[in-house]
């Protein structure tokens, strides 16, 4: 089966129909592991153990960003290609990308209040936002400590807490994925019993 080939409503739902059994045990797996090792991983020297709400709170973060571009992609490929599940794929995606930018903001606001002394809240204007949240940390630190995962010189987390915060990653973004195929799938099939009752309607009311 090719990328052209899922296309076809059809043909991909029948896709995820075999990878969402694997897909969702990968993600439970994920999530066992990366919560054992966050329930493992020491507490800050200065925060405390309430360094351990990133573990949550940069996956939602990131995820919240994701889901924007993978809306923004698609789109795209409802606007100049037409693509047949283009649509689908964004309807499906924007409200797994609320709830994952809602656990951000809420998160981080629980975070934030014992570390600065005050609630900060993060709001996604659109696509050309995304640049200026992923800079903000480095350009207006004086609430938000600056990026220290993704940065030139490497990561200034240590080990036992970097490593839970890529497994929570890694299990997040899988659930993503299983929440997001699966939600395509409805769609898919939602639109397709509409247009079954569409046509039985006409077919009723005759010529």
């Amino acid at each position: 089966m090719t990328l052209i080939d899922l296309a076809n409503p059809s043909r991909f739902s029948a896709l995820t129909d075999r990878v969402l059994p694997w897909l969702s045990s990968a993600t439970l797996l994920a999530f066992a592991f990366g919560i054992s090792q966050a329930y493992l991983a020491p507490d800050d020297y200065q925060q405390g153990a309430t360094v351990k709400i990133m573990f949550i709170h940069v996956p939602a973060a990131w995820l919240g960003i994701f889901a924007w571009l993978l809306m923004s992609a698609a789109a795209l490929g409802t606007l100049v290609w037409r693509h047949p599940l283009a649509d689908v794929a964004a309807r499906a995606a924007a409200p797994i990308g609320a709830a994952f930018t809602l656990m951000c903001l809420v998160t981080g606001s629980l975070w934030g209040r014992p570390m600065w002394g005050t609630y900060w809240v993060l709001t996604l204007v659109g696509a050309i936002n995304i640049p200026i949240i992923k800079f903000s940390v480095d350009w207006w630190n004086t609430l938000h400590q600056p990026a220290s995962v993704l940065r030139l010189g490497g990561s200034t987390i240590h080990p036992t807490i970097l490593v839970p915060l890529i497994v929570m990653l890694v299990a997040f973004t899988l659930l993503f994925l299983t929440l997001h195929l699966a939600a395509m799938r409805n769609e898919i099939m939602r639109r397709r019993v509409r247009t079954m009752m569409m046509l039985r309607a006409d077919a009723r009311a005759g010529p």
